[in-house]
Order: C-alpha cells, then sequence, then structure tokens
C-alpha cells in the first residue's frame, strides 16, 4: 500500500515542541511529530509561536509529506507513529 494522507488535520503540541498530523497506509493509521526544529530548515526565520509553526506547516505540506513517507518506509514495520526530525530534511 501507499502512504497517504487524507486527513489535513494538524495540531501543534507546546509541550513536545512538535506538530502532530496522520497518514494512512491502507487502514492502519499512523501518527507523526514533526519537530519545530525541522520546520525551521525549511524556514529559518520562523518565530517559536503556534499560529506562524502551523502556517510554515501548510505552506510546506507537500514536502513536509514527502519527508514523511521517506521517514515511514525507513521506520520498523508495523510502526504506528514516526518521528521527523532536522536531521530528516
Amino acid at each position: 500500500m501507499t502512504l497517504n494522507f487524507p486527513n489535513r488535520s494538524r495540531s501543534f503540541d507546546q509541550r513536545n515542541n512538535y506538530v502532530r498530523f496522520w497518514g494512512h497506509d491502507g487502514a492502519m493509521e499512523i501518527a507523526f511529530f514533526l519537530e519545530t526544529a525541522a520546520l525551521k530548515i525549511l524556514n529559518p526565520t520562523l518565530p517559536n509561536e503556534q499560529r506562524e509553526l502551523l502556517t510554515e506547516f501548510d505552506k510546506s505540506l507537500a514536502r513536509i509529506h514527502e519527508v514523511a513517507e521517506k521517514v515511514y518506509r525507513r521506520s520498523k514495520p508495523g510502526s504506528h507513529a514516526c518521528t521527523i526530525t532536522a536531521h530528516n530534511f
């Protein structure tokens, strides 16, 4: 099956400093945790404010999904969660 992202929902977790979003591999839902440092690779002047982080996430969605798929494919088979770091970009 191909990883896809039919759910455009995302949320910012301030305590863990990441944006959470979801993908699907067939019927299996995968949670992704995109560290804010990764968003700052895409936009180095990005402030650490929820609104700006989510706006940058939305603007960079195609690139983020591309990286998410690569991280997922390299993860342990059957993984239901993947963390995306700045290193992945």
